[in-house]
This record gives structure tokens, C-alpha cells and sequence, in this order.
């Protein structure tokens, strides 16, 4: 029997999911059941007959009827789900549910009569944009900080700095402490995972280590050992040891401060490719300024975007939410694993867990971003022409060759080249149909209340506006 005599119905539902039911005949669910039969009498091994050669009587009261009937119907809803999708063009997210489950659907499963089939599965989504242009947007104005040139080069100072021992005094904040140390909970006494360690440094500076060790750290002498209480932060990435109090037994085995260089050209070509420090300087504050106008950039584009999904009309189904909070809880061990952090250790089942559902909301938000853009794009025809796409990509392979690096896909480098291109176009077409609002940083709005308008190309033509 073909797919199209079928007989489906389809219902739409809340969060861009589809129910399906299809009927299926009698006819078909006896060959369904026919043909397992004939399949397990071939692969069954039964004493006193030679495989394959197996009667069908003998396969029924060997296996029992169910168990046929089960494989009949297991092959059935694969087959008959595929021929629906085919039949009704239904592309969908995940695999099919079936409303009544599978046993339900087998205890009253008959081959000689009509079987009918219900499913639910998610579909994409129809992304709808109320409005695209005329809509307004605040971005707080970034400025460069000159002081920001002197707080590099003091990091610059410390990291090239040369560690020179102490012996005269006790531990004081900024000092390098060589500690070994040992802990335990409070509320049991069991030993700490990962919370002890033989002589290590360790820069006495808030924020290095939980609350509470640091400042027991600070006045100890060499040689001197010292129990400290400590509690666990109550977001702290173990979820074991959330909140929980702590001794730590600590002895000081050497303490070290920082000799900073002398700010003079020589430290110029120490710190970076730079043979003075006028020349250092400049550059510093060259990359600052151009770092700043980056975040202005993007911080205009969010504000953009934003204001765009405000207008975005959109039911996420669940699988797709699921499988963004899955990029993000990888891209998160990822970024750890590059820090060196042991992430098979540190990644239990219960912060898994933890991290996939708190993630649900950064997930929602970013399909949300990308289906407002991908609605615009639908909606004002925006496109990237085949010869950008081409120029670029000679572009980013002329600079893959430099790098060396020949593990490159070149179907997915399209695409994402593509997908860049087509952002930048996006945004422009935002820039000059919309209007952004620049106002004074929160610490500044006692000072300055007057904002800045950017204003639409349009509104350009007829009035002047300050350029952002």
C-alpha cells in the first residue's frame, strides 16, 4: 500500500508543535505483522529445525503472538511516520511522540483491522516581525579612558616583575605566600575535594581564593601554622560545597614580594615590541581606542537588536531551546578546558544539570535574536551577492594558509562566512532605518542629563544631528 493512501490530519499546537494523526489500513498492518513473522522464522534458532526453515506455526508458539505483533508495529511506525513527513512535507525538529505511548498502542494493536496513529513533533518556527523600522533604541556613550593606558602597564609591571624573598615581617596583602594546606567541612569533617595542596602560590589578593582564606593568610609568619575558617560561596561551582563553612590548616612555608622594573625604555622592549615608552604608550592607547570604538559598535547593534525582538512575534519549540542551551553548556567547558581547568573533574551530572537549566534563559534569547534577523532579512529581502561571498572567502583562506591550519570544512567556512556578511548587512539597514538614542553612562547622568540623537538616513536629509 503507498504512502498516499494515507489518511492524515494535522493540527497545530502551542510552541510550534504539530500533532499528526494518520490511519493506517488493516491491509497494511497485516503485512506489517506478516512480514515480521516471515523475518523472525528466518533468524530464529530452534533445536530440530535448520535455520531459516523454521514453520511460522512453530515461530508463534515459540515467541508468542505479542512479541510478533510488537515487532510489526515497531516497523510499522517507522515507516509510516517517514511516508506521513514525505506525504505532507512536514519537516520536523526531533523525533516523533506518540500520544498513547507504544504499549498502549500494541495492547490493542490487531493486524486485520485499522490502526490509527497519533504523533506530536516540534516544527521550525515562523518568525514574524511587527514592525522593522522606525524603532528606537538607548545605547550608553563609551569614552576613552587615558587611565586605562597606565592600568596596562602596571599589569605589565607586575607580571614581569622579579619575586624577591622576605623573611623579616609577617604576611601582608599583595605578598606571594608558599602555602601548603589541608581542608575539611566544618559540618561532617569529610575532606574537601580538590581542597588541598602542597606548597603553592598564591598572590594575597581578594577574589584569589574563597572568602575567608586570604584574610587568615595575611599576618601569618614563615614557618607558622594556622587553622582558618572559611565558607563556600553559595554559588560556588561545586554544588556540593555551596555554602558550606570550612577549615582550612595552613602553614606559611615562604613568603615573597614584588620587585616592579623601573618604567624606562628598557621595560618598553620587556613588555612589548616597542623600543621606548613614548612609543609603548602610543600604541597602547591606539588599541584602547580602537577597542572602544568596537564595544560602541556592538553595543549600538545589541541595543538594535533588542528593540528589533521587542517586535518579534514567535513560539520557540522546545527541542530547539534544548539544543541551544546544549551549544551553550559546551561552549562553556570549552572555554574552560582552554584555561587549563580539568573539565571531565569539574563537569559532574549534577552541574551539568544545573548549568542546562540556567541556561534556558540565555538559550530563549539568543533564538530570539536570530529569528528577529532572520525575519528581517525574509521581510526586507536582504541578501548577500555570490561575488561577496567569494571575495571574502578568498579572503579568510588566504589567512587560514598563514595559520597553517588545514582542518577546515569548507562546506560549513561558507556558511559561515555567509551568515557574517549577511549580520553586517542586517545591522546597516537597522543603522539607517532606525534611530539610536546615545545617552551618558549611569555615573555620569547626575552630571549630564542631555542625550545624543543619531538619527534615521532619512530624517538626515532634513535636519543636522551630532555624528556618534
Amino acid at each position: 500500500m503507498s504512502a498516499a493512501k494515507l489518511k492524515v490530519k494535522t493540527n497545530s499546537k502551542p510552541n510550534s508543535r504539530i500533532a499528526v494523526e494518520v490511519e493506517v489500513p488493516a491491509n497494511r498492518c497485516k503485512n506489517s505483522y506478516e512480514e515480521a513473522l516471515s523475518k523472525l522464522s528466518r533468524s530464529i534458532s530452534i533445536p530440530g529445525f535448520r535455520k531459516g526453515k523454521v514453520p511460522k506455526a512453530v515461530v508463534i508458539q515459540q515467541l508468542g503472538v505479542k512479541r510478533i505483533q510488537a515487532s510489526a508495529l515497531e516497523s510499522l511506525l517507522q515507516k509510516v511516520w517517514t511516508e506521513t513527513l514525505d506525504q505532507e512535507g512536514i519537516e520536523p525538529l526531533c523525533e516523533p511522540e506518540l500520544e498513547d505511548g507504544f504499549e498502549k498502542i500494541l495492547d490493542t494493536f490487531t493486524p486485520e483491522k485499522i490502526l490509527t496513529l497519533k504523533f506530536e513533533t516540534d516544527i521550525a518556527p515562523t518568525p514574524t516581525l511587527k514592525k522593522s523600522s522606525g524603532l528606537t533604541a538607548e545605547v550608553e556613550t563609551l569614552t576613552f579612558d587615558p587611565k586605562k593606558v597606565d592600568e596596562l602597564i602596571e599589569q605589565s609591571r607586575s607580571q614581569l616583575a622579579t619575586k624577591v624573598p622576605v623573611s623579616n615581617r609577617a604576611a601582608k596583602k599583595g605578598d606571594i605566600a608558599l602555602v601548603s594546606f589541608k581542608g575539611t567541612f566544618s559540618d561532617d569533617g569529610s575532606e574537601i575535594e580538590g581542597g588541598s595542596a602542597d606548597s603553592i602560590e598564591i598572590e594575597l589578593e581578594e577574589g584569589r581564593m574563597i572568602p575567608g582564606f586570604i584574610q587568615g593568610v595575611i599576618g601569618m609568619n614563615i614557618n607558622d601554622q594556622k587553622i582558618l575558617k572559611c565558607e563556600f560561596p553559595k554559588d560556588y561551582h561545586k554544588e556540593d560545597a555551596q555554602g558550606r563553612k570550612a577549615e582550612f590548616n595552613v602553614s606559611l612555608e615562604d613568603l615573597k614580594i614584588k620587585e616592579l622594573p623601573e618604567l624606562n625604555d628598557e621595560f618598553a622592549k620587556q613588555a612589548s615590541d616597542k623600543d621606548n615608552m613614548t612609543d609603548l604608550r602610543a600604541d597602547l592607547e591606539k588599541r584602547l581606542k580602537e577597542d572602544t570604538d568596537r564595544k560602541q559598535t556592538k553595543n549600538r547593534q545589541d541595543s538594535l537588536l533588542d528593540a528589533l525582538v521587542q517586535e518579534l512575534e514567535v513560539e520557540l519549540p522546545k527541542s530547539l531551546i534544548d539544543q541551544e542551551v546544549r551549544v551553550i553548556v559546551e561552549q562553556t567547558a570549552q572555554n574552560f578546558a582552554q584555561q587549563g581547568i580539568d573539565v571531565k573533574s569539574m563537569f559532574t551530572p549534577e552541574l551539568v544539570k544545573s548549568l542546562m537549566e540556567s541556561s534556558k534563559g540565555e538559550a530563549e534569547k539568543k533564538l530570539r535574536q536570530k529569528l528577529a534577523l532572520n525575519a528581517l532579512a525574509k521581510s526586507e529581502k536582504i541578501e548577500v551577492p555570490e561575488n561577496e561571498i567569494n571575495a571574502k572567502l578568498k579572503e579568510v583562506e588566504a589567512e587560514i594558509k598563514l595559520s597553517k591550519d588545514k582542518n577546515i570544512d569548507a562546506n560549513r567556512l561558507k556558511e559561515a562566512v555567509t551568515d557574517d556578511l549577511l549580520q553586517e548587512k542586517l545591522f546597516v539597514w537597522l543603522e539607517e532605518n532606525n534611530t539610536v538614542i546615545q545617552k551618558a553612562p549611569e555615573k555620569n547622568k547626575e552630571k549630564s542629563s542631555k542625550k545624543t540623537t543619531t538619527k534615521t538616513n532619512k530624517e538626515k536629509k532634513s535636519s543636522k544631528s551630532p555624528k556618534s
